[in-house]
């Protein structure tokens, strides 16, 4: 079954390019992007992963740890973390999961429909789909995305993703459309018009269920 909104997303021990770890330990009291790729030393993983390391201030500033996920092992791992370091021109400061048993692929659905699974298979049979899972402390899913292997990730989304995760995680509060940091938020429904300006102040309604306020963050 998918994971869901909300769910606690499964724990897992894993050996990574840093060691070995246990998910929900790792993630602590921190956010998390766990994000998988089909295959170590290809043209667009190796783009995405330079695309991390090069926010690596960024996942910092927000309480964000992130680990990456394939069905390669650890020493492909460690050799590939030397040519993402060379197009990036950055450093691969975060961990990536060695999951050749499928273990955490079938746990968190990262498999395409046609996916694969001969004896003897290969990476190469049973290439994940390129998801992105954000994770709360509380080890509950916030958010998802999948893109076919064929469409590098934009970060830059990602990192917008999980700045309106953050903004409106345990408040009456939603992003509209093409939110960015700093721009009104939405009331949400759950609060009558006193209520909201007691709670945020000052509320600027255009329709009776449609009521922005300034970001309680900006």
């Amino acid at each position: 079954m998918s994971l869901r909104i909300n769910d606690i997303v499964p724990d897992f021990t894993a050996d990574t390019s840093e060691g070995p770890i246990r998910f929900h330990d790792w993630i602590g009291d921190s956010y998390a992007i766990l994000f998988s790729h089909p295959k170590d030393f290809t043209p667009v993983c190796t783009t995405e992963f330079g695309a991390v390391a090069q926010l690596a201030g960024e996942w910092a500033k927000r309480n964000t740890k992130v680990i990456g996920i394939s069905v390669d092992g650890v020493p492909e791992h460690a050799r590939w973390k030397a040519d993402i370091e060379v197009a990036a021109k950055a450093p691969v400061t975060f961990p990536i999961i060695a999951d050749s048993g499928l273990e955490v692929a079938k746990a968190y659905d990262m498999l395409p429909a046609d996916a694969y699974l001969p004896d003897g298979r290969t990476p190469a049979h049973t290439a994940t789909v390129r998801s992105v899972f954000i994770i709360g402390p509380d080890k509950k899913l916030r958010l998802t995305m999948t893109y076919p292997m064929s469409v590098g990730r934009n970060f830059a989304e990602i990192l917008r993703a999980l700045d309106a995760v953050r903004a409106t995680d345990g408040v009456p509060l939603a992003t509209p459309a093409n939110w960015v940091p700093g721009q009104d938020v939405i009331v949400a429904l759950s609060l009558t018009d006193d209520q909201a300006r007691e709670r945020f102040g000052a509320i600027r309604p255009v329709l009776p269920y449609l009521r922005y306020t300034k970001d309680p963050a900006a």
